[in-house]
């Protein structure tokens, strides 16, 4: 058995083994064929992975070995320039981003397998770049669930750190994923949390890209109206970084201009400070162990993020106790309309495309209120919900505007006020959209931090932190203004550096 057959993949980085399939330490093939064999190893029992096209995957892994075989050593090298992580195996989620060769079901039973004629410009981005993605990654219904438990995969996703507990959601798959070591980088998308949480509950992390940074073409000007984007989960700083040097910026004819990005590349502003943990510029943040309106929370959320203002304090940032000015039903209560009109049209146009009637078992019971629910809401009562986004958003970016000794820099929160859930909790089985999401068992009380990201379009970041006392993994969030994603990226590095997470979960060892 050859050197590059023997190699074992599983632990390291997506940037690592790039790295190494350019050095022929392994192959793009033998790497590909080690992720497919861990899909169908831990796959069962955590129900992470869909539409797995093993031999698509091959063959393009194939493909590249025969490209790279004609490059000198030096030649291979040079590859990583453009093309950090060359023949790393991936995933997509299952929730509409266009792949050649990889259909998706949108998390639900309705869509079945909806065939693709072309490459989202994210994906021919991620390909460019050397990834091959060769299936999906499970996800909530249309994104509508902290919780990754949709019926269109048979049974829930299961936490990799302890079974029958959420992933979270809706990009619950892919935090899975990556915390069992199917793959090291996976990809997720995030209307209201749904890359935040999954990262939180999975000890991995995860990005919540600025609005307009991601490209979202050719098919989308935009998710959810702006209040939905894409970005890789990954389980190093580095990794996030380089995802984000290989895909941000605005495609052509995207609604919103992409924030502007540093000088330096995102690479290199994390290389500078996982190096020395110390050059990282100092940051006014302000810090809550609370829900916005000054709440109990679960005393290890609140002790992680305590611990955490404590940690960055010894870094020399200025930490400052300080609410938000805003509620956590304000945040939502304008959102869900949005979001609800936007599931409400995705369905609608299926429905009418396949010429055949919705029937009541195609959706969840939840999902399906959020449909009657849009159906109530008229075209000024929708435009004012966004006037209240934006008026919001204008508040934030007061809060989050340093001036002298007004204002923050960076904002720190949980980024649950929980552990992750048992699973069920959150099952999307009541047919009350808005008691779902805001009554008083509903997601508002376990979620209650990440919408405000997505509201006002800021980037937000989830890192893994703390553990709780039943060993699954509690994330920080921290938050900025927009087009902050160096900033984000800098704390993350510091706590990488000194305080490093682990690449997979113990049970998936």
């Amino acid at each position: 058995m050859s050197t590059a057959e023997r190699h074992d993949s599983s632990s390291l980085d997506a940037t690592a083994l790039g790295a190494d399939i350019a050095q022929g330490v392994i192959t793009a093939r033998a790497a590909m064929q080690q992720a497919v064999d861990r899909v169908a190893a831990r796959n069962p029992s955590i129900n992470a992975a869909c539409g797995v096209e093993a031999e698509t995957g091959l063959r393009l892994a194939q493909a590249l070995d025969d490209e790279l075989a004609a490059l000198s050593p030096e030649q291979r090298q040079a590859q990583l320039q453009h093309r950090p992580f060359l023949g790393v195996p991936t995933l997509l989620k299952d929730l509409g981003t266009a792949a050649l060769g990889l259909p998706s079901a949108m998390g639900s039973v309705l869509y079945g397998h909806v065939a693709w004629d072309v490459d989202a410009e994210i994906v021919k981005r991620y390909r460019h770049a050397g990834l091959i993605p060769f299936g999906r990654t499970t996800s909530a219904e249309l994104g509508l669930s902290p919780t990754t438990e949709s019926p269109a995969y048979g049974p829930p996703t299961q936490n990799p750190w302890k079974a029958g507990h959420s992933a979270g959601g809706s990009s619950g798959g892919a935090g899975a994923a990556l915390a069992s070591g199917m793959v090291r980088i996976a990809h997720g998308s995030d209307g209201g949390g749904s890359i935040r949480i999954p990262a939180s509950c999975c000890g991995v992390l995860g990005l919540k890209p600025s609005r307009g940074l991601m490209p979202l073409g050719p098919l989308k000007g935009e998710g959810w109206g702006g209040l939905a984007t894409e970005h890789m989960m990954t389980i190093s700083v580095r990794d996030c970084a380089a995802s984000l040097d290989i895909s941000a910026g605005a495609d052509v004819g995207a609604p919103y201009a992409a924030p502007a990005q540093p000088a330096q590349s995102y690479r290199a502003v994390v290389a500078r400070v996982s190096a020395d943990p110390q050059s990282a510029t100092r940051r006014r943040i302000a810090f809550i162990n609370t829900t916005y309106e000054g709440g109990v929370i679960h005393p290890e959320v609140a002790a992680t993020v305590d611990e955490a203002a404590r940690f960055f304090a010894a870094l020399g940032h200025e930490l400052v106790p300080a609410l938000p000015p805003v509620g956590s039903e304000e945040v939502l209560s304008p959102m869900l309309p949005l979001i609800a009109s936007a599931a409400a049209n995705a369905i609608d146009s299926f429905v009418a495309a396949r010429g055949r009637r919705l029937a009541a078992d195609e959706l969840q019971p939840t999902t399906l209120g959020a449909r009657e629910y849009a159906r109530a809401i008229s075209g000024s009562q929708y435009v004012a919900c966004v006037d209240t986004c934006h008026e919001i958003t204008r508040r934030i970016g007061r809060f989050l505007h340093r001036d002298g000794a007004h204002g923050y820099d960076l904002f720190l929160t949980p980024v649950l006020a929980q552990p992750p859930a048992p699973i069920g909790r959150y099952a999307m089985d009541n047919a009350d959209y808005l008691a779902y999401r805001l009554g008083k068992k509903g997601v508002i009380g376990y979620s209650p931090f990440a919408p405000l990201a997505n509201l006002t379009g800021m980037p937000a970041i989830s890192i893994p932190f703390g553990m709780s006392s039943d060993g699954l993994p509690i994330g920080i969030q921290v938050m900025g203004p927009l087009g902050s994603e160096a900033l984000l990226l800098e704390l993350a590095a510091q706590v990488e550096a000194l305080r490093p997470w682990a690449l997979v979960a113990p049970m998936a060892r």
